[in-house]
């Protein structure tokens, strides 16, 4: 909507004007729009108050909104006519609102929340006793902070099936909690950017789920974090149906992934991410291992694979691990972290097999 207000009144300067031409463009919009089911709302136009308006929010199933750009009036009298939201995505929440959570407790059905802002303590409070209100709706939360956030609260989730947690600084506290919490339906967990001394507490919290998880994506500031062991093993014995993971490994823990590879089938795409070692110069090939691994144990599924160029590779355990792939060709192959001890060598085995299909994509040469 956004846009199409830019291309109109690219050539008008006159505020006035523009709001008022603004406004026509919004009124026209809610009164001949039938059938809307998203909208994200980013204007300080009063959109509740245009003819029409009781009809359109009435049949919205999905709404962003800037927090910043809408009064309180604007969402109270929008609680009074939205109540069949499935998803609410929250943005820019820089000030208190009371009747924000009066929307969130309006709905009858409100499935997913994201949360994309930071918020203040007293916001942070009251959000948590709204996630708490609507616990056996809920299924899938989006937190871009949690610093603020009452942890506690997110343990009436019970029917929680999708984990996003962005960015928090009292690690001690997240830790704890994520050994108390109990979500045995989850499916997706993403915790990133934020501050862990080990990986224990998450492979806690997936050892409590019922096998339905398919996504895990971690990403940690800490790069000293311990027990990648521990989270890789804990995957293996509880995650079967997994397709996508994305974590961390040491060297001393690649002998996990044998397992995991056995044990997840439909495994597609992995992401192996380097923590720091102390590293054994007369040990030049420390990637030969894990490189091994996937040789011997890799699944058909298994057609995506970034690992650390922070580890060493011979140039033999490389061809034996593209030559694996030759009767279930490899969609993506690629380095993290940085490329420090890939060498010409290594680019040209890729290329080789780039070359025979064996490998459809790469970053590396």
């Amino acid at each position: 909507m956004s846009k199409i207000i830019d291309i109109v009144l690219k050539n008008l300067c006159n505020d006035h004007r523009r709001n008022l031409m603004e406004q026509e463009i919004y009124k026209l919009f809610i009164s001949q729009c039938k059938n809307i089911e998203y909208l994200s709302w980013k204007t300080r136009q009063p959109l509740t108050l245009f003819p029409g308006a009781s009809i359109l929010f009435s049949q919205l199933h999905k709404l962003s909104i800037d927090i910043d750009y809408v009064n309180s009036d604007a969402l109270y009298d929008l609680a009074q006519i939205c109540k069949d939201l499935n998803t609410l995505s929250i943005r820019s929440c820089s000030h208190y609102i009371p009747d924000l959570f009066y929307l969130i407790d309006a709905q009858r059905n409100l499935k997913e929340l994201n949360l994309y802002t930071e918020v203040d303590e007293k916001t942070g409070k009251e959000l948590s006793k709204a996630l708490a209100r609507n616990r056996t709706t809920i299924n899938n939360l989006y937190l871009s902070s949690i610093d603020n956030i009452v942890l506690s609260s997110l343990t009436t989730l019970v029917n929680l099936k999708k984990l996003t947690i962005f960015h928090w600084e009292n690690y001690k506290k997240i830790q704890q909690y994520l050994t108390i919490y109990e979500f045995p339906n989850l499916q997706q967990l993403t915790l990133m950017y934020g501050h862990l001394s080990s990986f224990k507490e998450i492979s806690l919290l997936i050892e409590k789920t019922i096998g339905n998880i398919s996504e895990i994506y971690i990403d940690t500031t800490n790069k000293t974090a311990k027990e990648t062991g521990i989270l890789i093993k804990a995957i293996a014995d509880n995650c079967p149906k997994i397709n996508y993971l994305h974590t961390y490994i040491e060297p001393k823990d690649f002998i996990h992934i044998k397992s995991l590879l056995l044990n997840c089938r439909s495994l597609s795409t992995i992401g192996l991410k380097s923590l720091e070692f102390f590293i054994n110069k007369n040990d030049n090939n420390i990637g030969d291992e894990l490189l091994n691994i996937f040789t011997l144990f890799s699944p058909k599924s298994l057609n995506e694979i970034v690992i650390s160029g922070l580890w060493k590779y011979s140039s033999y355990a490389f061809t034996r691990f593209f030559e694996s792939f030759r009767e279930h060709p490899l969609y993506y192959f690629g380095f993290i972290d940085s490329d420090n001890y890939i060498t010409n060598d290594h680019k040209i085995i890729i290329r080789k097999y780039i070359n025979e299909g064996v490998v459809k994509s790469t970053d590396t040469i």
